[in-house]
């Protein structure tokens, strides 16, 4: 730790003092993104991939009767709404404006709601243009072999709009893990949010911020790796 300090503090704009708060913030931020905002970004990316896959699955659904008409309208409602409004303001709806109607939520399940609704939307689009790239061909020669519906959807459809969709996917749950610092706004104690708290006893912002930068970088860093190695490992399945 010695060694660390006295290199930080041979850098330029930097002496001994501010070596050691930069040290001493590093790990209240770390334990921050550990214990707050990666288990946030990973509820509400699975929580909405989920929204967007019945959202999807109903959209593409051909012939619908009027029950089914009628979703697909709300769909389309809920995707232009939330891809047309910033996420900012559905935060501040959900935690400000619901309490007015007598529904109060606690800080984190309302940034899970939040950003939930979003991905929702963003990934519906995404999922429903990877079913709609495959060729009909493909519902044409499961269908001749005797499956069915069911078993060409899952088997064959979903198996080829998976590898399809994973890229845009990986992409959006990585722009999620640095829109959690959103939910700093609603009071969540996530990594941006304790960079805030610090900042506000020393007054480092650029060293403190700049040290939070750096922590996102990393953690998307290893998403992206994570991301290229799963796009292979895709890859060699379908080839298989």
């Amino acid at each position: 730790m010695t060694l660390l300090n006295n290199f930080l503090a041979s850098l330029p704009f930097m002496n001994a003092e501010r070596a050691d708060e930069v040290i001493s913030s590093f790990w209240p931020m770390l334990e921050a993104a550990i214990d707050k905002t990666i288990p946030l970004a990973v509820i509400s990316f699975f929580a909405g991939v989920a929204i967007a896959l019945i959202v999807a699955l109903i959209r593409i659904v051909e012939k619908p009767n009027l029950g089914m008409r009628l979703l697909q309208i709300l769909c389309r409602i809920y995707v232009s709404t939330i891809r047309g409004t910033p996420m900012l303001v559905q935060i501040f709806i959900i935690f400000y404006g619901l309490p007015e109607v007598g529904i109060k939520l606690d800080p984190f399940p309302t940034a899970i709601i939040a950003f939930s609704i979003n991905i929702g939307a963003y990934a519906s689009e995404t999922i429903r243009a990877a079913i709609l790239s495959i060729p009909k061909g493909q519902w044409e020669a499961s269908y001749s072999i005797g499956m069915n519906y069911y078993q060409t959807f899952t088997r064959t459809i979903m198996t080829q709009a998976l590898r399809v969709s994973v890229p845009p996917l990986a992409n959006t749950f990585i722009s999620n893990v640095k829109d959690t610092s959103l939910a700093s706004l609603v009071l969540v104690t996530e990594m941006f949010r304790v960079a805030q708290n610090i900042t506000a006893e020393n007054y480092e912002f650029i060293m403190i911020y700049s040290e939070a930068a750096l922590i996102y970088w990393c953690i998307c860093l290893i998403l992206s790796f994570a991301q290229d190695r799963l796009e292979q490992r895709l890859s060699r399945h379908l080839k298989a």
